[in-house]
C-alpha cells in the first residue's frame, strides 16, 4: 500500500548519467536486458565501437557497456541521442516508455497499478499530505528531509514516481476519491512559504473536482478515531477491495471482508468527525490567506 511504497529506499547514484536497477525487480531487469541488447546489436550493425558510440552521444564508454549489459537505467536523453546516431527511426527512443517505469521502485509500480484499477480510493493520512495530492516541490521537500538522507538522484526518482501516480486524476471514467488530512499537517510549511502556498493551492484545485472529496480533521476535534495512524482503502469494479491501517492487522494489506469492514467503519467515523467538504475547502482557503 501507499505508505510502504512511498517510504521504500531506492538504489542509484546521483553523479552518473544513469541509475542502477533494483536487483529484486525481475520485470525491470528484463526490460533493461532487452533494450541493452537492441542497442548493442544496432551499434555493432553500423560498425561503431563502444568508445566511438559513447563519444557520438556524449557519454562515456563505461556507461555504454553498462547500459548494453542491462546494468544501468539510461536517461531519456541517452536513448534519444542513441536513436539519432544509430538511425533507428524512433524505435530506440520509443523504449523510454518502458524504461522510465523501471526508475520507479517495484512497490510504487504495484501501487500505481492498483490505483489505476480502483473505482474508489479512500485515504486518511495522519502525518503528511498524501502522495496523490503532493506537488512536485512539496514531495521533493518531504523526501529530501528523510534521515538518513537519500542521494539527490534518488530524491528525483522518488518525486517522479510519486507524480506519475497522479494520473489517477486523469482517468475516464473517473474513480471516486476521498481524502482526510490533519489540520496540523496543513499548517506545517514544508519546503518554505512558496512551496507551502503551492501545495495549499493544489489541495483547493483537487478538492473542487467533481469526483474528489477532501476533508480536514481539525485540531479542535475532541473525539478522534484516527489516532492510530493512516488508513487506506481501494475498491475495484469486480467487487474486491484491499485496505490497510497502521493500527490494525500489523499494518499489513488485507482483502479479508471482515477486516475490510472494520477499516471502512473506522474511515467512515473519521469522516464524520472531520470538517465537511465545503468547510474543509473554506478552511484551506483561510490558511492560504494567512500566508
Amino acid at each position: 500500500m501507499a505508505v510502504e511504497a512511498e517510504s521504500g529506499r531506492l538504489k542509484g547514484e546521483a553523479d552518473e548519467p544513469g541509475w542502477e536497477v533494483d536487483p529484486d525487480d525481475e520485470w525491470g531487469i528484463a526490460v533493461l536486458a532487452t533494450v541493452g541488447r537492441q542497442l548493442r546489436l544496432r551499434r555493432e550493425a553500423v560498425g561503431m565501437r563502444a568508445a566511438e558510440f559513447g563519444a557520438a552521444i556524449g557519454y562515456g564508454e563505461d556507461l555504454v557497456y553498462k547500459v548494453e549489459a542491462g546494468k544501468r537505467i539510461p536517461r531519456q536523453e541517452y536513448l534519444e541521442r542513441a536513436d539519432e546516431v544509430l538511425g533507428a527511426g524512433g524505435l530506440i527512443a520509443a523504449t523510454w516508455e518502458d524504461v522510465k517505469k523501471v526508475r520507479y521502485p517495484k512497490k510504487v509500480r504495484e501501487l500505481g497499478k492498483l490505483e489505476a484499477k480502483a473505482v474508489e480510493i479512500a485515504v486518511y493520512q495522519s502525518n503528511s499530505v498524501n502522495g496523490l495530492l503532493q506537488t512536485p516541490d512539496h514531495a521533493r521537500a518531504v523526501i529530501g528531509a528523510a534521515q538518513p538522507p537519500y542521494s539527490p538522484g534518488d530524491v528525483e526518482r522518488m518525486v517522479a514516481a510519486r507524480v506519475a501516480r497522479q494520473t489517477v486524476f486523469e482517468r475516464s471514467p473517473a474513480p471516486a476519491l476521498s481524502f482526510v488530512l490533519e489540520e496540523g499537517v496543513l499548517r506545517r510549511p514544508i519546503g518554505g512559504t512558496m512551496v507551502w502556498r503551492q501545495q495549499l493551492e493544489r489541495l483547493l484545485e483537487v478538492g473542487k473536482l467533481h469526483n474528489v472529496v477532501l476533508q480536514v480533521m481539525p485540531m479542535s476535534c475532541e473525539t478522534h478515531s484516527g489516532t492510530d495512524g493512516t488508513i487506506e482503502l481501494l475498491k475495484f469494479s469486480d467487487g474486491t477491495a484491499v485496505g490497510r491501517a497502521d493500527g490494525e492487522f500489523n499494518g499489513r494489506p488485507t482483502s479479508d471482508p471482515k477486516q475490510l469492514r472494520i477499516l471502512e467503519l473506522q474511515y467512515g467515523t473519521i469522516r464524520a468527525q472531520a470538517l465537511s467538504p465545503r468547510e474543509s475547502l473554506v478552511f484551506v482557503e483561510q490558511l492560504l490567506g494567512e500566508t
